[in-house]
């Protein structure tokens, strides 16, 4: 690079605004157990003017990003640039299979490269849009508060080995310390060592939980505590991840598979139509479905796209208010029936 256009490039930088990003890394994955289980970057964003702050970011949005800058500054010959072009770093590719950790984990490196080669871009570059929203700090970034952030942390001289703790998730929860059968559909079968999250309080001897995608209400003297049920709604505010449940029924000639499904989403959530199919054939087990739901004269409705879930969550909430609904549960429920049938059968649910 010439001297003159190193002061140049020297010069463009001190114009540019000071919440520019300059430097990203990531400081450790987090995983998200939604409708669709994830892992999110988080990453820590330094700034032109010296600010710091985290983002959120999972893998598709980097995809989706990079798509939007080929389109725009990618030279149709590699070998020849325009004024308004540039050679982009590479981005690691999508893996389709595999341990989702450990898919997350080995993407580090590469990505914290891609970052690192695309802030370096000139100087005109940083100023584009679609790089500034990437890295900007949404509101819903700012209400995320990250847990370990490993990658931040200076190094010592020796390496300790960590046990992995077994307390994932901080919705309230108990552990099986004997097996239980259970004495009818209404109670919940349980194995010892099985992790049960915890929906409500039934009386003084018994709890009401979900436990591999089933509900049911189990005696208190058969688990042991890991994390109590608030005493009051005000106390699970602020305290952590927030589960909801979803019931959903399987509808079939022979009767009703009703399933309760905890799910880390807040309650004001609209999912997608293909997260909630994806999620409803892998809690069935069963691929050819289809997803529906009644509304207000009971009729079952069958859902085929985002519109029709915005549909759903709107009529389930105008009907709120005659229907009494279980803390943390949605208010709308799944109706899954096999693609094939059209009919709707007369099963009370």
């Amino acid at each position: 690079m010439s001297l003159l256009q190193q002061l140049r490039d020297e010069s463009d930088f001190d114009q540019l605004p000071h919440n520019i990003p300059i430097c990203a890394t990531i400081a450790d994955i987090e995983e998200k157990k939604g409708f669709i289980d994830y892992f999110m970057f988080v990453i820590e964003v330094k700034t032109k003017g010296g600010s710091k702050y985290f983002i959120y970011r999972r893998y598709r949005e980097f995809f989706n990003l990079h798509q939007v800058l080929e389109f725009r500054y990618s030279p149709e010959n590699s070998d020849k640039g325009g004024p308004n072009t540039c050679i982009l770093p590479s981005l690691p590719g999508k893996v389709f299979m595999g341990n989702k950790r450990e898919i997350a984990e080995s993407r580090i490196p590469e990505l914290n490269t891609y970052m690192k080669r695309l802030l370096g871009l000139p100087t005109w570059l940083l100023l584009d849009e679609a790089i500034r929203m990437f890295f900007y700090q949404t509101d819903l970034d700012c209400q995320q508060q990250p847990r370990a952030l490993r990658r931040l942390r200076p190094p010592t001289r020796k390496v300790k080995t960590v046990k992995p703790k077994m307390e994932l998730f901080s919705a309230p929860r108990a552990e099986a310390i004997f097996d239980f059968r259970g004495n009818g559909k209404a109670e919940l079968k349980l194995k010892k060592g099985e992790v049960i999250f915890l929906l409500q309080r039934v009386n003084a001897d018994w709890l009401e939980g979900t436990v591999n995608n089933q509900t049911g209400i189990f005696p208190l003297s058969f688990v042991k505590i890991i994390k109590p049920l608030p005493e009051s709604d005000s106390e699970g505010e602020g305290g952590g991840p927030t589960y909801s449940c979803l019931r959903c029924f399987m509808l079939t000639p022979s009767g009703v598979n009703t399933r309760d499904v905890c799910v880390q989403e807040d309650l004001t959530i609209q999912p997608t139509y293909k997260d909630l199919l994806s999620r409803m054939r892998h809690v069935f087990q069963v691929d050819d479905i289809a997803i529906n739901y009644r509304d207000h004269e009971g009729d079952l409705i069958r859902i085929l796209d985002d519109e029709d879930v915005q549909l759903m969550i709107r009529q389930s909430r105008d009907q709120q208010g005659n229907v009494k609904i279980p803390v943390n549960q949605f208010p709308w429920e799944l109706h899954v029936t096999y693609a094939s049938d059209l009919s709707v059968y007369n099963v009370e649910a």
